[in-house]
């Protein structure tokens, strides 16, 4: 089974899409189209920079393989945050203080327009402010308290530490033993979200197509995007596919395609457990994450139920007995829930690049790509999708910013690439056990 496959078949059991209403499927590209800009991608990314472009005066077509956020942009945890999954220091090493900093800035950009954009186009999708960062051991607990001290010397980002009477004000669980919170980061539903964007792409007039997977790219001074029934021409192509792009056209990008893997999260939805045995739990309803390697995040959705994910996959296959191993991990967070209902199990695959730092740039002069969110990609995809616009329209020094990442090729090419890194996996998930 293809990932896309994989994708689209556990994510039918999702609560996002089991909360939602879509509207009916835009037609699949049939012919040739002449456009500005090729946008391929109709997640988060594309939608952003396809909404960006058309408001600086730009035409646009985006093709999307399946449906307008069926991938990690309508399943994945709702949690919008600052900073970068991995943390500011390749940008120290590789770019210098100055650029880190600035790139640190924009990831609180991020997460501003990100509020922006929903209030601009009356996004309903249930955002909600607050995020706590915890520890469930003393180490952890040190390493976390090290990293907000940095962020507030270095960065002038202020968080709150917590625990003991403290923490039992956030999070009553008698598996951690410390937290940072701050109010800037929070939490919404993404396929509200993204629909959202959707129906704002498509007033602006973007012309949308589903079902249109992109199996080819010519290269020139003009760019030919080709799918089954159609192409589409332009002067400009942007990539925002992810880690589906290089097996549904393994040709389009190979330069890129090495140098993300896909990586499967996995999340479960309770029955509905009412208001106040949420904030019995969570009394401030703050989006939560560990410290770990392998992270488990958790949050409360509109209706009350808690929404736990983690359980990652480094692998194409789908664990065994997920309902139950995830409910698991969900007990040993908060005991009271042992014994109730799970509604919704869904999941799928997210790009996270080598060093966890996102992988943004240019393929040729006129062929733009964003990828490597790396789980951090609810705010970051929204600002992705600004710099690449900003780009196309001639003003390239931030998204440049980025592009001084160096990123490497996981290594073992496409065949060995995924046991090397599910061993390296379970090293670091033996670390953090011990």
């Amino acid at each position: 089974m293809s990932l896309l496959q994989s994708d689209t078949q556990l994510n039918r059991h999702s609560y996002y899409e089991a909360s939602v209403r879509r509207p009916q499927p835009c037609a699949p590209l049939q012919g040739d189209v002449t456009v500005d800009v090729v946008v391929v991608g109709g997640g988060f990314a594309g939608l952003c920079t396809a909404l960006d472009l058309r408001a600086a005066g730009y035409t646009v077509a985006l093709l999307e393989a399946d449906r307008i956020c069926s991938g990690a942009s309508g399943r994945n945890g709702g949690q919008f945050i600052v900073g970068l999954a991995s943390g500011q220091r390749p940008y120290e090493e590789q770019a210098g203080a100055s650029v880190a900093r600035q790139v640190w800035d924009m990831s609180l950009e991020a997460v501003a327009l990100l509020q922006e954009r929903v209030a601009q186009h009356g996004i309903e999708c249930d955002v909600v402010k607050g995020y706590l960062t915890v520890a469930d051991s003393p180490r952890k607990a040190k390493a976390l308290r090290e990293d907000a001290v940095t962020l507030e010397r270095d960065y002038g980002f202020a968080t709150e530490w917590l625990t003991g009477d403290a923490l039992e004000q956030h999070i009553r669980s008698p598996r951690y033993c410390a937290a940072t919170w701050e109010g800037q980061s929070g939490h919404l539903h993404p396929l509200k979200y993204g629909l959202g964007l959707a129906r704002a792409a498509l007033a602006a007039g973007v012309q949308v197509f589903e079902y249109s997977a992109v199996t080819g790219l010519q290269r020139g001074s003009t760019v030919r995007a080709s799918t089954a029934s159609g192409s589409v021409s332009a002067q400009f192509a942007v990539l925002a596919g992810n880690c589906a792009l290089p097996e549904i056209g393994p040709e389009v990008a190979p330069e890129i395609s090495a140098r993300i893997m896909p990586v499967g999260t996995y999340i479960i939805g309770t029955e509905p457990l009412g208001e106040s045995a949420a904030r019995a739990l969570l009394p401030g309803n703050a989006a939560v994450c560990d410290n770990n390697f392998a992270v488990d995040y958790f949050r409360f959705s509109a209706d009350h139920r808690m929404l736990f994910g983690g359980g990652v996959s480094y692998s194409t296959a789908t664990p065994a007995h997920l309902k139950q191993k995830m409910s698991k991990r969900m007990a040993a967070a908060f005991p009271e829930l042992k014994d109730v209902a799970v509604d919704y199990v869904w999941g799928g695959f997210v790009d996270i690049s080598m060093s966890r730092a996102p992988d943004f740039g240019r393929l040729d002069s006129n062929i733009y790509y964003l990828q490597g969110f790396s789980g951090h990609g609810v705010a970051l995809t929204g600002l992705a999708g600004r710099l690449v616009a900003q780009a196309i329209d001639g003003q390239a020094k931030r998204l440049d910013m980025f592009a001084r990442i160096q990123h490497r090729r996981f290594p073992g090419g496409r065949l060995l690439r995924m046991p090397s890194l599910v061993l390296g996996m379970a090293y670091h998930q033996l670390k953090d056990l011990l």
